[in-house]
């Protein structure tokens, strides 16, 4: 028997699954985004294919990073616009499992298909079917990380109309070395002798990490904008 925590926690999962969907179109906006921007760079690098291999790990992860912007800053505004935020913040939960219950929403309905979508958007790229494989576990282990980092931003930005530009100066570069790490594990697999297990378990650590330091720093940064 599940308990009311359970139930609680399961149903505002599906509420913010349902609102994600619904609000911006979700999972086929990220992934239009991201199909754009892998078609559009081709076009400005030439058509070396041999270049676009070597880039290719590259192009897909900045892609995922800005497709994961695109909904991040209605991740609170549409709940302290509608009061629903406050409905939280009084209700006695915890604010950091809500956070990370909205996250995981987020990124289920965001992030997931980004992953999904990253093989087929790598034949664009020329990308090896070895290649493609690096790119995909690294944003599987990547992409949550982005999504627990946007929500600080999210946060901190709640209170503001428009945030969406501040939010990206804030949020871009905290995000570097999810970068750093993702490419680098990805461009691993394309050179023969480079170790890909290394900055590979270093991007699980950061999202680990993202998970336990962004719900955190998203509930005290949401608190402050309450009171």
């Amino acid at each position: 028997m599940t308990s009311p925590e359970n139930n609680w926690a399961l149903a505002l999962l599906q509420r913010e699954l349902r609102l994600a969907v619904r609000i911006g179109g979700g999972a086929l906006v990220g992934v239009l985004f991201f199909l754009a921007v892998v078609t559009v760079i081709p076009f400005g690098v030439g058509p070396d294919l041999n270049l676009l291999a070597r880039i290719g790990p590259a192009i897909l992860w900045i892609g995922a990073l800005l497709a994961t912007l695109l909904g991040l800053d209605r991740l609170f505004q549409a709940d302290r616009d509608d009061g629903t935020l406050d409905l939280m913040l009084m209700a006695g939960r915890p604010l950091e499992l809500v956070v990370l219950i909205k996250c995981l929403a987020h990124w289920l309905a965001t992030g997931l298909p980004l992953v999904l979508a990253a093989p087929i958007l790598g034949i664009f790229l020329n990308l090896e079917p070895l290649a493609m494989g690096a790119v995909t576990a690294t944003l599987l282990a990547g992409t949550p990380a982005l999504t627990l980092i946007g929500a600080v931003g999210a946060a901190l930005t709640v209170s503001l109309r428009r945030g969406g530009l501040l939010l990206a100066v804030l949020v871009v570069p905290l995000t570097i070395p999810v970068l750093i790490f993702g490419v680098s594990a990805a461009n691993a697999a394309l050179v023969v002798g480079t170790p890909f297990k290394v900055p590979f378990v270093v991007l699980c650590a950061l999202s680990l990490i993202s998970g336990v330091v962004g719900p955190v720093a998203a509930a005290m940064a949401l608190r402050f904008s309450a009171d």
